[in-house]
């Protein structure tokens, strides 16, 4: 159970005790052995360490897409070339002749070494893993030992990125003690740096909540160490984010009847304060903050988004007043849609594009930081991200009301639910590429379908031959086997249904990501309250991770929960 009645701590102060053992650092890299080798133009050459190292990198991911897109491969010989003694860059100048294959074929070889492992091998390996989790992933946070999220260094490798990202392909290098910066309590016992090593800091700072930072040198953004979701800390966090999302409910129609009056307000500055404010509510974008020059990916969000990222239809496909919205939002992921607004904000948008070129920003007197003031002073604790999480939740609850027939069975029920989910996804734009395996899988379950339609027709031939036998004899027995031979066919029946059910709820599926919603927007009391409501296992909607984090939801939520 929770541990919310405790003493509140003042302002800002997040703990009073923090003790632990750092990071678990990676395991450093092992050579390849002696007849595994790489080959340019042809012939074998034998590569320093470090040049081996990062070879495979390359190597590992040759049946991988990204190794096929140009970006990634000269940000990888860009890199490579880096770290290559003056030697090697005099010999290997062109990636082409970089034969790559032997080396991939090795780790290929022992991926499958490792499945093919005994039950007692693999048991030996769990059981090391479990004493480095037992050792260096937890803490004790104010008397209680709690679990760490990532306790372990990211390893070197290839920064592969979302989207089509600019930086794909750039070598991500290893974390050393001397980049790390420590977090914990003065009177803790502060943890050891790995032998010959030392911190790049230590500090007591109990205003955050991290245990150990680094910056990563792709992005330059700060890397934490963070406590696992299922933790105190994190539940009650996720728990005030709902909280303020519920109260938005309140205010939400007061909010809008206000955006809608500043439409036709003199400022300019106030006007598109208020378009952009009707798009975060109505179509669920990201506010899209103010980013360095050239630090990251061309990515934008509502506040930022340019001219060229929409265009203007009076009248497209029998509907008025259509904005065409393309741009590539957070994680280079794309965002296209076409929706009909309402005319005082086509109005308003042609304004805001009067005389500018296409790469001009679009709400060029808005700020997020404008934005957030004014949604702080509608409701305390209200920024536009709020707005992400309100709506998707509401949608959710209303979308599993209209959807959820009581009448169905648990696999129906399933497949409205994540039809619900669905739909959350779709307005916060969580797409995913379709999966590699998807075809198969997909023709695999076909299968399945076919050969259970054949068992079903078979079994109503059955059925039929026993009920013309019954008819003619009369006796107990036939009729005895003809109400088995409908049992049997009612349970093939019910086989197939569900069949068809999990084809349809998977090519439904395909594009879209619903873990993100799940994990981040969705508020889970929604989800624990229709099951407790319907009858449906928690686990059938949460795997064990999930359930561990929403806790304090599965406690609190009786199946009459309100959003």
């Amino acid at each position: 159970c929770f541990r919310w009645e405790e003493e509140k701590k003042e302002d800002g102060v997040k703990w009073m005790q923090l003790e632990h053992r750092g990071p678990y650092f990676v395991p450093l890299y092992e050579p390849l052995p002696e007849d595994v080798q790489f080959y340019y133009d042809g012939k074998p050459m034998k590569l320093s360490l470090a040049t081996e190292e990062i070879a495979t990198f390359y190597a590992k991911m040759l049946d991988h897409e990204y190794t096929t897109k140009e970006i990634f491969q000269n940000n990888f010989f860009h890199d490579w070339r880096k770290e290559m003694t003056s030697e090697e860059q005099e010999i290997i100048q062109d990636l082409d002749k970089c034969d790559f294959r032997e080396i991939h074929k090795y780790f290929v070889d022992k991926n499958e070494a490792r499945k093919a492992l005994s039950k007692e091998e693999k048991q030996k390996l769990k059981e090391e893993a479990d004493k480095i989790q037992e050792e260096y992933g937890y803490c004790i946070l104010d008397g209680h030992r709690e679990k760490i999220g990532n306790f372990k260094t990211e390893p070197p490798g290839l920064f592969r990125g979302r989207g089509e990202h600019p930086k794909m392909g750039m070598l991500k290098k290893r974390i050393m003690p001397e980049d790390v910066i420590i977090n914990c309590s003065r009177d803790s016992k502060i943890p050891e740096p790995p032998e010959g090593h030392k911190w790049k800091e230590v500090r007591f700072d109990n205003t955050v909540t991290w245990l150990a930072s680094w910056t990563e040198n792709i992005q330059n953004t700060l890397k934490y160490i963070m406590l696992n979701p299922s933790s105190k800390l994190k539940g009650e966090k996720d728990w005030e984010k709902y909280e303020v999302a519920r109260r938005l409910k309140d205010v939400v129609h007061t909010i809008r009847a206000q955006y809608r009056k500043d439409w036709e307000s003199k400022e300019i500055k106030k006007r598109q304060r208020a378009v952009a404010l009707y798009f975060i509510d109505k179509l669920a974008l990201r506010a899209g903050n103010e980013k360095e020059e050239g630090e990251t990916a061309d990515t934008v969000g509502c506040c930022s988004l340019r001219v060229e990222h929409i265009q203007l239809h009076p009248r497209l496909d029998g509907q008025e007043h259509v904005v065409e919205f393309d741009f590539l939002g957070k994680d280079s992921i794309r965002y296209y849609n076409r929706v009909s607004v309402e005319k005082l904000v086509f109005k308003n948008l042609k304004l805001f594009m009067k005389n500018k070129d296409p790469t001009d920003d679009l709400f060029d007197q808005l700020t997020t930081t404008f934005l957030n003031k004014h949604l702080q002073h509608l409701m305390d604790g209200l920024t536009a991200k709020v707005f992400r999480t309100y709506n998707a939740s509401i949608t959710l609850q209303e979308q599993l009301k209209a959807l959820t027939n009581p009448e169905d069975n648990v696999a129906g029920k399933l497949l409205s639910y994540n039809r619900a989910n669905r739909a959350v996804a779709i307005l916060c734009n969580h797409q995913r590429s379709i999966p590699k395996t998807f075809a198969r899988s997909m023709q695999v379950l076909q299968e399945k379908i076919d050969a259970k339609k054949k068992q079903v027709e078979e079994a109503q031939e059955e059925v039929k031959k026993a009920e013309d036998e019954f008819n003619e004899t009369k006796d107990a027995k036939a009729e005895a086997n003809t109400e088995k031979k409908k049992k049997l066919l009612k349970r093939l029946e019910e086989q197939l249904a569900k069949l068809n059910v999990q084809a349809t709820d998977k090519e439904e599926n395909k594009q879209i990501a619903l873990g993100t919603s799940k994990l981040n927007y969705l508020d889970p009391r929604i989800s624990v309250a229709w099951c407790k409501k319907f009858g449906i296992p928690i686990e059938r909607i949460y795997n064990k991770t999930q359930r561990e984090k929403f806790a304090w939801a599965i406690d609190m939520a009786g199946e009459d929960f309100e959003f």
